[in-house]
């Protein structure tokens, strides 16, 4: 076998062994991140984003892997999360029963502005943690290698 021919072998062996790398690091149990953005007041696009968490988890509970998922509500999005105006304020409370890896982050900084539009605080569902921006939290998620991801 000629220098060359054994030189590409290698190099395909090589490449072969690294594409394989991840699949093995998922085996071991690497847990799988996906952050969702809700920025709109709009009902389709919420169930949207429910969907995809819901799809998400499956898949990969399907797969006997871990997942974690955050659904990032901020601007008008952040109606999602709100006890007095969600649409979907009943599907919110059902997933956090039936998907206990998902959780629900409400943006302060839209939260501040809403309070002193409307005069009063405005109520969020127990389920919502609060932060301190919604962005600023899916930039946080990014840099810790997190898949952002906006329906």
């Amino acid at each position: 076998m000629g220098r060359s021919l054994r030189s590409a072998m290698v190099a395909v062996m090589m490449a072969a062994g690294l594409m394989s790398f991840p699949a093995a690091v998922d085996a071991a149990g690497d847990v799988q991140k996906l952050a969702l953005q809700i920025s709109d007041n709009d009902k389709q696009k919420m169930n949207a984003v429910l969907n995809v968490a819901a799809n998400v988890s499956r898949h990969y509970s399907a797969q006997g892997d871990e997942v974690q998922i955050e659904i990032v509500a901020f601007n008008a999005g952040l109606h999602m999360l709100r006890s007095d105006t969600s649409p979907v304020r009943d599907r919110v409370a059902s997933f956090t029963k039936s998907m206990p890896n998902v959780t629900f982050q409400a943006c302060d900084n839209t939260l501040q502005g809403m309070t002193k539009k409307e005069g009063k605080k405005p109520p969020l569902l127990s389920v919502a943690h609060i932060v301190p921006a919604g962005v600023v939290r899916l930039m946080e998620l990014n840099r810790k290698g997190w898949t952002i991801i906006r329906p």
